[in-house]
């Protein structure tokens, strides 16, 4: 525990030198009504720009599934009168770095460049958003190459342990879904699905944007009607999902697979990033398995124990749902040994919260870590990104360490008791079937945990 007080310390020390509030943020309009967020800095000759359009990889059809995946790996392929060859090369000649992604919830983009290189940056990304070629060659180079990654998955004890939660935990529910796609759902995605994505996808309507760097408000105003000007103002796709229902009934799921170690996951019902209770719930699950070494599920499964590699916990805040998760790999015949104190952790932390000292850790820790979030263009874009999405406001950054340093050991005994469900576990766990020693041993059984 010195070493977490050690490192605790260390990045309080660090928080005095690279303050949050250093970054100062203003909101800007472009002439074309575009609205951004931007934090200037003009110490270095470098612009980074982050964006999302609301409405991800959820969105896409059953038939379809990847489709989103595909679609924004293949927008830098190629663009306007430049194929892939030339596109890259632009990027490569001039040090641009730009791309995009899809998660369940948003496609995202980001482009970074030097200020030099800057008008030049914003006309590809532009032109990839607008103009997307969608040639034979690179379409058909992307699709193997998601369809050779899709087959290593599937045998990836990792992911199926994911696949396997997220559709127990979601049932039909767009978040239940492999958004990755299948080989087959990739092998049917079209020319023309691509283009009919890029038309429904890519609006103003449902953009979020920040800037960061040697940029000014009148610069940002002119570069973001250049990038974003010549989207639709609206393609009249409903971007906003339904309200997922998490499945509340404890389960258990076994997922029998030739390994030498099993892979354990878990989810039940957690909070969406808007709740009033985030704060007081990050400070929780710090303690609780986010804190890596300083947690109770590494210190009570690993290191007293010796039953797993690694534990860990999060908190998920989809658009739609939020989940408290665990996830551990253990040797398989410590399995359910594993299970059971993860189970016992679970009851503990919702009976009793924490005490004093993981209280006073988490939150030198958590107000700690808080300026590594600004140690690049990109990281701060980003967050600022996330910042606007969930209208936490122009000072979020100056004020969120106080929001963390306000929780109360009334707010811990309070919220422990309404986040932590034992009883609402879904758990999956990938590994190989009992053996039949195991499955029936002599003597007296053990007494374990009934099923919900």
């Amino acid at each position: 525990m010195n070493k977490i007080f050690a490192l605790a310390t260390a990045l309080t020390a660090l928080a005095a030198t690279l303050p949050a509030h250093a970054v100062t943020v203003e909101e800007i309009t472009s002439p074309g009504g575009i609205k951004a967020y931007l934090a200037q800095d003009h110490t270095n000759p470098i612009i980074g720009l982050s964006f999302m359009f609301q409405g991800g990889a959820a969105l896409d059809p059953d038939a379809k599934l990847g489709l989103s995946g595909m679609a924004t790996a293949l927008l830098d392929e190629g663009a306007g009168d430049k194929d892939s060859l030339a596109f890259h090369s632009e990027l490569e000649d001039r040090a641009i770095s730009l791309g995009f992604s899809a998660d369940r919830d948003a496609v995202r983009g980001s482009v970074s460049t030097t200020t030099q290189a800057s008008t030049v940056a914003f006309d590809l990304l532009n032109s990839a958003m607008t103009q997307p070629r969608f040639d034979t060659e690179p379409t058909e180079r992307v699709r193997r190459q998601i369809q050779v990654k899709l087959k290593s998955e599937s045998e990836n004890p990792n992911r199926i342990a994911a696949r396997t939660l997220m559709a127990a935990v979601f049932g039909d529910h767009p978040y239940g879904r492999l958004e990755s796609g299948t080989p087959e759902a990739i092998a049917a995605i079209t020319t023309d699905d691509l283009k009919q994505w890029v038309k429904t996808r890519l609006a103003k309507d449902r953009l979020i944007v920040a800037a960061v760097g040697d940029i000014t408000p009148a610069q940002l105003g002119q570069a973001l009607d250049k990038i974003f000007g010549t989207l639709p103002a609206t393609t009249g796709i409903q971007s906003k999902l339904p309200e997922a229902r998490v499945a509340t009934k404890g389960q258990e799921i076994k997922v029998e697979k030739a390994l030498p170690q099993s892979v354990i996951s878990i989810a039940q019902p957690g909070i969406k990033r808007n709740d009033p209770d985030w704060y007081v719930a990050q400070v929780l699950d710090y303690s609780f398995g986010g804190g890596s070494f300083a947690s109770r599920l590494m210190n009570e499964v690993r290191e007293k124990r010796g039953l797993a590699y690694s534990v860990s916990s999060s908190m998920q805040a989809f658009d739609a749902a939020g989940l408290v998760m665990v996830g551990a790999g253990t040797r398989s015949d410590q399995a359910q040994q594993s299970l059971d104190v993860i189970r016992a952790e679970f009851r503990k932390i919702q009976k009793d919260g924490l005490n004093e000292a993981e209280l006073t850790d988490a939150k030198q820790y958590l107000t700690g870590a808080w300026p590594l979030r600004f140690s690049s263009t990109g990281r701060i874009a980003d967050t600022l990104v996330a910042v606007q999405k969930d209208k936490l406001g122009l000072d979020y950054l100056d004020k969120r360490n106080g929001l963390i340093n306000a929780v109360t050991m009334a707010d811990i005994k309070r919220v422990a008791a309404r986040l932590y469900k034992p009883d609402a576990l879904t758990v999956v766990v990938v590994g190989p079937a009992p053996k039949a020693k195991d499955a029936a041993p002599s003597g007296p059984r053990p007494e374990r945990e009934r099923k919900s």
